[in-house]
């Protein structure tokens, strides 16, 4: 499929900029696959289009203060995004996305502050550079002082990082620390609207997938089928897995709260044939023409455009569907993209 098929054309004034007043207060696109209708609803009324013996699964990974602002030796600016912590216990060694007017040379360090510097250490190529911090005291401690949330880069180019993202930009049950992204679909759940949903009978359970720059890489190559994911750290837990199991014998639907829980879920059932306590590294990517092995529902944000998410989205729903919708959700002046509204696929 080409790339020209998952584009479309936005509004600026479209981009949320800024999350909601209140999480649960966004507006709800309910796309329903079998028939192609679709219902106009806000998030907190979620339960009304869900059954007893629904299942949620969510992604609870949390995301950490990854962007880090700097100076170089020579006095140049300098923006570095943590990817991924090497398992050494005597050592601050990282991988990091470098961001700088010139490219930082290995052997070059790299000033955060008075109490932390970091020493280039090798280049990994499209822009990845190992990084050994010096620091007074703990990293984190440091890394919380200095680091920012990692905010999309399109909200940045609108505004700065505010106190509000701290809280925002993550989900009410985020718990794992390891994402550089958030799973935004999850952004619209309260301990209240959780409370709501089990009342009714609909139950949750949770999964780790620790967002990294493979889900928001866009896609650049003319075919679709051509692009290829990175990997990221899973973890499912035996209890979820056999609540997952048990929801699909009893005839229940088993709902992801966003693609990247989608990604895990179907990883796994791939992998191991059915879905079981399972930890590694998901390198899924899903495009139409892919079966699902395990979602019967799927919540979801609105999508950039040429983005994995949005193939995902449309393997999921249908492409003709989706661009559908998606006119739909312009015309109606929906909030696109992290801090935007959100879809229920049925």
């Amino acid at each position: 499929m080409n790339l020209e098929e998952f584009t479309y054309q936005l509004p600026e004034s479209l981009i949320a900029a800024f999350p909601s007043r209140e999480r649960e207060k966004s507006r709800l696109l309910v796309l329903r696959r079998a028939t192609g209708e679709m219902v106009h609803s806000i998030f907190s009324d979620l339960g009304e289009f869900l059954d007893s013996g629904d299942l949620l699964v969510l992604n609870d990974t949390k995301v950490f203060p990854a962007r880090l602002r700097g100076k170089k030796d020579s006095g140049g600016k300098v923006e570095a995004l943590l990817l991924e912590r090497f398992p050494d216990a005597d050592r601050s060694l990282w991988i990091a996305l470098v961001d700088a007017a010139k490219k930082p040379q290995v052997g070059g360090v790299l000033n955060f502050s008075e109490r932390m510097t970091a020493q280039v250490i090798g280049d990994l190529g499209r822009g990845r550079f190992g990084l050994e911090f010096h620091h007074d005291g703990e990293f984190s401690e440091q890394l919380k002082a200095l680091g920012e949330p990692p905010l999309p880069p399109y909200v940045r180019r609108q505004r700065a990082t505010e106190t509000l993202d701290w809280e925002r930009y993550q989900t009410v049950y985020a718990a794992q620390s390891g994402a550089i992204a958030a799973p935004t679909a999850g952004f619209h759940f309260t301990p209240e609207l959780f409370a709501k949903l089990g009342a009714k009978g609909i139950e949750r359970t949770l999964l780790t997938l620790h967002v990294g720059p493979g889900t928001f890489q866009p896609l650049r190559e003319a075919e679709i089928e051509n692009h290829r994911m990175e990997g990221e750290r899973y973890s499912l837990k035996a209890a979820s897995a056999a609540k997952i199991n048990h929801t699909k014998q009893m005839r229940g639907r088993v709902v992801a709260v966003g693609s990247t829980t989608t990604r895990a879920l179907e990883w796994i059932a791939l992998q191991r044939g059915r879905i079981v306590a399972d930890e590694g590294i998901a390198r899924l990517y899903i495009r139409p023409g892919d079966s699902f092995r395990v979602l019967d529902a799927l919540i979801t944000n609105f999508h950039l455009p040429g983005s994995t998410p949005l193939v995902l989205v449309a393997a999921f729903a249908g492409l003709d569907l989706v661009r559908r919708a998606y006119r739909e959700a312009i015309e109606k002046k929906y909030r696109f993209y992290s801090y935007g509204d959100a879809m229920l696929i049925l």
